[in-house]
């Protein structure tokens, strides 16, 4: 069966190793999340199973919202508490220092991904480097933090709030903000509260139609003509103008792509669930 919906993922479990225990519970073999959580981050995971990971790359998934907790005085390789080498005692900032660091932080920021993440380096994933001693060389990237705010400081923890567009790395973040305090720290929690118009609520199915970041296109022509994956012709569209849609008939719906006046199937005969 086709199933869109949110898991919360708990805390040092991978997203990938969590799969396992949503294909057992939903009886199913093709499953698919998006967004990799790290294994200590916990909260909104988006999960598909049957066709509908097919559809990931379609859906409003920014911006991203996190709660997370910074510990100062601590020292990780990896940026978070899975590798904490250190712990020195540091002092007491005061709460006008937090708050000019966090909001320097709003608008573009540009730095460098952990050295543990999931990029590829050369075809093999930066963590397996870094895991195995070698040299990790990442390039710069640039994401927006749209807010950023002060929940509590109670020393040595500082908790805060953030919305980023997506692909941040809050790790990166919480190791720029301590930086800037001029302490060594690292993340010791991470929870990703939404994920644009996603976020947790039971693991409720979810109309996929409902979360298209592409605008709906209308048929007028036969719909076995779609359904069987026959060409279509520009006449039988209400929008003409290149771009990509999502269209439905009775049963099913489908991903197109219009340009030039050529229609291209992107996904199709994806079945509508009740």
């Amino acid at each position: 069966m086709n199933r869109l919906f949110v898991v919360n993922k708990p805390i040092f479990r991978s997203s990938n190793g969590y799969m396992g225990y949503v294909k057992r519970k939903y009886n199913t073999k093709k499953v698919g999340f998006s967004g990799t959580l790290d294994p200590f981050a916990t909260g909104c995971l988006i999960v598909a199973t049957g066709q509908y990971p097919k559809l990931f790359q379609y859906l409003k998934k920014t911006p991203k919202a996190y709660s997370a907790t910074l510990w100062l005085g601590a020292n990780s390789q990896s940026l978070d508490i899975e590798n904490v080498d250190s712990i020195k005692e540091t002092p007491e900032l005061t709460i006008d220092q937090i708050y000019q660091t966090l909001e320097s932080l709003r608008g573009q920021l540009t730095y460098y991904p952990p050295k543990f993440s999931a990029k590829k380096i050369n075809g093999k994933r930066a963590y397996e480097l870094a895991r195995e001693g070698k040299e990790v060389e990442l390039k710069e990237i640039t994401s927006t933090i749209y807010d950023i705010h002060l929940i509590r400081y109670n020393h040595p923890f500082i908790h805060f709030e953030v919305m980023v567009s997506e692909g941040t790395y809050i790790r990166s973040l919480g190791a720029i903000i301590a930086d800037k305090l001029g302490v060594d720290a690292t993340l010791s929690s991470l929870r990703r509260d939404y994920e644009g118009a996603f976020s947790f609520d039971n693991e409720k199915a979810l109309n996929p139609l409902h979360y298209l970041k592409i605008p709906q296109n209308i048929y007028t022509g036969d719909d076995e003509f779609m359904e069987l994956g026959k060409k279509l012709y520009i006449d039988y569209f209400e929008t003409k103008e290149d771009g990509e849609y999502w269209v439905e008939t009775k049963n099913f719906f489908s991903i197109i792509e219009i340009k030039n006046r050529e229609i291209k199937y992107k996904l199709n005969r994806i079945k509508k669930e009740k």
